[in-house]
């Protein structure tokens, strides 16, 4: 919730992005990503930007959402155009960028100077080479066919593996299987074990028995794709929307844990 509840508290934001800056130097860039706000009443995203202008990071990256939002509806880009014009760094635009042709129709909407890609990308990595083309002028986009899409599969738990070893690798790409999936006809019993591959030969004798002769499943392009959850109240610590002037970090702030 850094980037939704954290501006709220300015002084602490400013803080916190100004000790930033300053520490990596003047090699490092430093960029801020955040959502519009904590809700609709407590909407930071334009005094954030200019405090993160103020303190000399390289970019901010804004998704058109609250953090009450979570992934419903659909993103803000108006939001998105009012930081472009309200700040001097470039701003890029985050939510809703399915294919290749929303970050265009983004650019040109709102005028921020790029895109960042969230949940558009899982399960489809070539989605990357469709933005350099399209930013590039370029109308070619990648249509992999299931063969193509189990041969990134196999290399991205292979890649898991060579960083993480074998069996950590291979668990941690299962979640991304039912990403890959979408769309193609694979049988519920054939996904499950896919899902609960243990090894890299497992996988392989798996991904066999694909009909990978599939060609890419058009429907699903311009499909939103990951977590879709709806609206929900914000959690926060005692007293935060109550203190915005305050500088201090809440109690509990420095313990060692990731926060899950």
């Amino acid at each position: 919730m850094g980037g939704s509840a954290l501006p709220w508290r300015w002084r602490l934001f400013e803080r916190i992005v100004t000790t930033a800056v300053r520490e990596a130097g003047p090699d490092i860039p430093v960029t801020v990503k955040m959502r519009k706000g904590i809700d609709p009443d407590h909407l930071t995203f334009v005094r954030a930007g200019r405090i993160a202008q103020e303190a000399g990071v390289a970019a901010v990256a804004l998704h058109g959402r609250t953090a009450a939002d979570m992934y419903s509806g659909t993103a803000d880009w108006s939001a998105i155009g009012e930081l472009a014009a309200a700040l001097d760094v470039p701003v890029l635009g985050n939510g809703d960028i399915w294919e290749a042709d929303d970050a265009l129709r983004m650019v040109e909407q709102t005028g921020c100077a790029g895109v960042v890609v969230g949940r558009g990308c899982l399960g489809r990595p070539w989605l990357f080479a469709d933005l350099a083309a399209a930013f590039d002028g370029r109308s070619e986009r990648a249509l992999p066919g299931l063969r193509a899409v189990a041969g990134v599969m196999r290399r991205h738990a292979e890649l898991l593996s060579e960083h993480l070893g074998e069996q950590r690798g291979v668990t941690d790409f299962r979640k991304h299987v039912s990403w890959y999936l979408k769309g193609f006809r694979v049988g519920g019993d054939t996904r499950r074990a896919l899902g609960m591959a243990a090894g890299l030969a497992e996988l392989d004798d798996l991904l066999g028995t694909l009909d990978l002769d599939q060609p890419y499943p058009r429907s699903e392009l311009g499909v939103p794709r990951g977590r879709s959850t709806g609206i929900r109240k914000v959690s926060l610590p005692d007293g935060w929307l109550a203190s915005a002037d305050c500088a201090d970090a809440p109690f509990g702030a420095e313990l060692d844990t990731s926060g899950g």
